[in-house]
């Protein structure tokens, strides 16, 4: 064989493990970060994700074609996320779940509708993502201003006589929470006494701890991730520093109880609504115990999202992603999620956040 037959073979196989056209009809992509600091959430929904493909290709697929996942990890980062698109588009791969952390699928998306595809995110909650109205990105998530309106809502009416310091780390997701929460807060009539910024793993946790405890700062608000806040949380407890905690959904995961440790306790935190309380996910929710998985954190929202693109489809009687695009936006759907829709934006009609506290290493409702 010549080197450029070899080649040609290498790259023919290459593009068969990725996509693997002959193991189903329909391949739907699924993006999420499987390394980086939120591979924990990552794997929520990849779980979420293989059971509702299980759970659709168990009543006949999609349009009546079996459905196979091809995963991909992009690392939650804007670059990769784009590699990661690129390379669905070359394999034709045109239904995607994902991606989970914003700026990847801020990036992502731009691919993703240039080529017609079809992406619903399970997490990602930058209002960006669909005020830009393009016409087949999805999310079943809630947006960061209903996010940054509900946790200035609750810090001006549980902590309105403390002195309040907003953090947020160097990403874009962390400073548009810890923006529209300032924004919202103030608008109520309420100032922050200390808005910060700090940089992850470079921030001297000490010297911050020492910042918010000479400023007498009773609340702290940290619109970051787990590691982070769950770091912070845990050392400032060592300290002897016990604030009001409040965080976002980015520390919807158990590895934020395990970084703070029984510090957690108490801890507030914004987060979408736990669909392990809606009856219409409770078969699902029986299915993952039945397993030994509990179905925390963002498990039932990757399910939701390939329930979604299966459900648009079988309505289509379609695969095309043009003819699910326009059906996500035109009807209304059974998920997990209730009976919901997709408004033109692509923002789904469920309900956005609601408050939670920690417990014991978990989360549960807020009273």
């Amino acid at each position: 064989m010549t080197r450029s037959g070899f080649l040609a073979l290498c790259l023919a196989l290459a593009f068969l493990r990725f996509a693997d056209p002959a193991a189903a009809d329909v391949i739907i992509g699924v993006a999420v970060p499987r390394t980086g600091p939120v591979a924990g959430i990552g794997e929520q929904v990849l779980q979420g994700v293989q059971a509702a493909a299980r759970d659709a290709n168990a009543r006949g697929g999609i349009a009546g074609e079996p459905i196979v996942l091809s995963v991909q990890d992009d690392g939650c980062d804007p670059g990769q996320a784009v590699e990661v698109a690129e390379r669905f588009m070359q394999a034709q791969v045109r239904l995607i779940v994902g991606h989970v952390c914003s700026s990847a699928s801020l990036a992502a998306s731009d691919v993703y509708a240039a080529n017609g595809a079809v992406m619903i995110s399970p997490a990602s909650n930058a209002a960006r993502l669909t005020d830009r109205g393009l016409p087949t990105i999805f999310r079943v998530s809630g947006r960061e201003d209903d996010q940054g309106r509900l946790s200035a809502t609750i810090l001006a009416e549980r902590f309105r006589d403390k002195k309040i310091a907003i953090l947020s780390d160097d990403t874009p997701l962390s400073r548009s929470l810890a923006d529209s929460t300032k924004a919202n807060l103030n608008k109520i009539g309420q100032n922050e006494a200390l808005f910060a910024t700090i940089v992850p793993g470079q921030t001297d946790d000490a010297a911050l701890i020492k910042r918010l405890q000479g400023a007498g700062i009773e609340v702290v608000y940290y619109g970051g991730h787990y590691q982070e806040m769950g770091r912070l949380v845990r050392a400032a407890a060592e300290q002897g520093y016990r604030p009001q905690w409040f965080g976002t959904s980015g520390i919807a995961t158990k590895e934020f109880g395990a970084l703070a440790g029984p510090a957690s306790n108490g801890v507030l935190m914004t987060f979408n609504p736990d669909l392990r309380r809606k009856p219409e996910a409770a078969a699902a929710v029986k299915a993952f115990q039945a397993e030994g998985i509990d179905p925390a954190g963002f498990t039932l929202y990757g399910y939701a999202a390939l329930q979604a693109l299966v459900e648009a489809g079988n309505f289509a009687k379609s695969t095309d992603p043009k003819a699910i695009a326009e059906t996500l936006h035109a009807e209304r759907f059974n998920l997990v999620l209730g009976n919901v829709g997709f408004d033109q934006k692509g923002d789904v009609t469920a309900p956005g956040y609601v408050l939670y506290v920690w417990r014991d290493g978990a989360f549960t409702y807020a009273n």
